[in-house]
């Protein structure tokens, strides 16, 4: 065993999740032990209790508590990643310079490990994404599982700095697509619930939800924080569901899909928080079609405005849809081509 130890997080660590600093410090700890540890409030950040999911940054302590030896071989980072596997990271890649990597993501391919995610992560596959270089580049963000489209990587720590200081400073313009059930009114609007996880925690984790808090009642629950996402339709079928464009202002755990689902209008496919059971059946609230429409979660980040971190242009990237969503398109004869890249703004982004 050792002993407790107060670490200070490198510049060339830059910012990034307490538990992906713990594992790069002490890559014999499983995503387990480090939860346990947070959990058990024996990690500090600053001198407070600190969550897994944290972000820590250049110059904060960080308490480690005594660590088990490494004397039982552990489950390393893989540092080499299957032909197949690289094949389909690298066709997934929209764009690259010396800089930064953008990759339309797959749905149901995780961004990075966690609980109940499996070994098979974005993070894990960045090996196949160094193209020459030393390090592998570093996620400076990240898409639920099953949310498909635009992600961002930095090939450098200080490019990994700039960029995540862009999005905390809200410099980037997030589209999304969905499409969700009923017809939302107005037909541009913005959502500003605040949200708060609910208690008790699923096998894996993969049961935790988040919940809606209204505007006027977050002095009530220290725990909720604030959420603004914006939204605009883009087509309708009848009353029994619409094509939005949504584009969350800030960046929480599932704020797209539990603001609709409060707003009475559930993603199809969102089985966690449309109830993987309820059929549409017309203008009702169901988040599956039924017949040929997927019953994957219709959720893309279509497009993502952002600052070059070196060159200062500012640069725009889109996700063609995948294939389930391409289908459902086809099914109900939309076409990508017919609505704005950005509803917000006079011109197409």
């Amino acid at each position: 065993m050792s002993l407790i130890k107060l670490l200070t997080v490198s510049e060339d660590e830059g910012e990034q999740r307490l538990d992906r600093w713990f594992k790069r410090r002490f890559p014999h700890l499983t995503q387990g032990a480090v939860e346990k540890l947070c959990r058990t409030g024996q990690v500090r950040v600053d001198g407070a209790r600190a969550k897994a999911s944290d972000r820590v940054g250049p110059g904060m302590e960080v308490r480690v508590p005594p660590l088990p030896a490494n004397d039982a071989p552990s489950r390393p980072m893989k540092d080499s990643v299957s032909r197949s596997d690289t094949m389909m990271i690298q066709a997934c890649v929209l764009y690259r310079d010396d800089d930064m990597i953008v990759l339309n993501k797959p749905a149901g391919l995780p961004s990075q490990g966690g609980s109940g995610q499996g070994d098979r992560h974005v993070d894990g596959l960045t090996e196949a994404l160094k193209f020459g270089y030393k390090d592998r580049p570093k996620l400076v963000h990240r898409l639920d599982k099953d949310t498909s489209g635009v992600l961002l990587l930095a090939r450098t720590d200080r490019v990994a700095r700039a960029l995540s200081e862009s999005f905390r400073h809200r410099n980037t313009i997030k589209i999304y697509w969905a499409i969700v059930a009923g017809v939302p009114y107005p037909k541009m609007g913005s959502i500003k619930y605040g949200l708060m996880k609910a208690p008790g925690h699923g096998r894996g984790g993969e049961g935790e939800k988040m919940i809606c808090v209204h505007p006027a009642k977050m002095a009530d629950y220290p725990d909720a924080k604030r959420a603004h996402t914006d939204y605009a339709l883009l087509h309708v079928l009848g009353t029994r569901l619409s094509w939005l464009a949504m584009s969350p202002i800030t960046g929480r755990t599932h704020q797209l899909r539990a603001h609709m689902s409060e707003m009475g209008h559930p993603i199809i496919g969102d089985g966690k928080y449309g109830g993987s059971g309820q059929e549409n059946a017309g203008d009702g609230w169901g988040a599956q079609l039924g017949g040929d429409i997927s019953r994957k979660l219709h959720l893309h980040a279509r497009s993502l405005s952002v600052e070059h971190p070196i060159t200062k242009k500012m640069m725009t990237f889109k996700a063609s849809l995948p294939d389930h969503m391409a289908r459902t398109w086809k099914t109900l004869d939309w076409k990508e081509t017919d609505v704005p890249e950005n509803p917000w703004t006079d011109d197409p982004v």
